[in-house]
């Protein structure tokens, strides 16, 4: 979409209800052969805002793609035994294809033990340690969702990775570690230089000028301003911080990592936020419930 100045939006709406439309219509030609559609359930545990958003968000998308979905609620009382409890159920559900637990967890519970209970082959979130390795070696399995997002969002705008630099700000186990590795995978997108930066990282301006693509994922309003991007670089946007807007009828707004108003006129492509990222993950989580449904029907 052009927008009246020289860079494009990489919108993460439009190319996420593309998607929609494309995995509606195989879920119905796999009803049509007689099987039950996908089957996608959440655990949710307390009442965090930002939680109830996404989880209130993906159960709406699982009824628009003509999935089952399930929603199991907590309490944030709950203790660490009653949810591991609870995790093995499901993944002793042979009706359910996959499910994700909805982070963060209260103090109380060891996210990285929650994660591991998990089985590999319901981990449509692509958090569990066997699908995070598969994808560091390059063999199929569940890559997690924001990561898988950007990647088709690079695909889909034919935005070429190959040879490119690729400057990742943020190194988390959920986008910025993962997005790293499949931008160095075979392949475009892929076959990028990638230099993964982080709150240590020294000389910081002088590496992201460098970059030809930045994917920023630090979760701090607006920290990249135009000095710190050369002119022609693509953007993608991964922040969504909820920063105070008395505009605003909610009292605030989303706001992204990178200085979009000063930014964008230096790019060629850039996300917004939102309507960037965001769309894409969600869709994302959904196309890994798809395979997984796929994979267990024999399809």
């Amino acid at each position: 979409m052009e927008t009246g100045t020289n860079y494009t939006l990489l919108d993460g709406k439009k190319v996420s209800s593309e998607m929609k439309q494309e995995i509606a219509d195989e879920v119905s030609a796999i009803v049509r052969q007689g099987f039950k559609p996908p089957h996608l359930a959440a655990i949710l545990v307390g009442h965090d805002g930002g939680s109830e958003t996404y989880v209130a968000s993906k159960m709406k998308t699982c009824e628009e793609l003509g999935f089952k979905s399930s929603l199991i609620r907590y309490e944030e009382t709950i203790s660490e035994e009653e949810l591991l409890r609870e995790v093995k159920k499901m993944n002793e559900d042979d009706d359910l294809d996959g499910f994700i637990v909805q982070l963060p967890l209260p103090a109380q519970i060891d996210e990285q033990k929650v994660i591991e209970a998990v089985d590999p082959s319901k981990d449509v979130d692509g958090f569990h340690p066997i699908n995070v390795g598969k994808l560091s070696i390059g063999l199929p399995g569940f890559v997690s969702a924001t990561p898988a997002g950007i990647i088709e969002l690079l695909r889909r705008y034919h935005i070429d990775t190959k040879g490119k630099h690729v400057v990742v700000l943020g190194r988390s186990n959920i986008v910025g570690k993962p997005v790293a590795m499949l931008l160095l995978h075979k392949g475009n997108p892929g076959d990028a230089t990638v230099t993964i930066c982080h709150s240590r990282t020294q000389n910081l301006p002088e590496i992201t000028r460098t970059a030809d693509i930045i994917i920023a994922a630090l979760g701090q309003p607006e920290f990249v301003k135009e000095d710190m991007v050369k002119e022609g670089a693509v953007i993608i946007d991964v922040g969504t911080t909820r920063v105070p807007d008395a505009s605003k009828k909610s009292g605030f707004r989303l706001s992204g990592d990178v200085d979009f108003a000063h930014v964008a006129p230096k790019c060629s492509f850039i996300t917004p936020v939102p309507g960037g990222v965001g769309p894409m993950t969600i869709i994302s989580l959904m196309k890994n419930t798809l395979i997984s449904a796929k994979r267990r029907r024999g399809l």
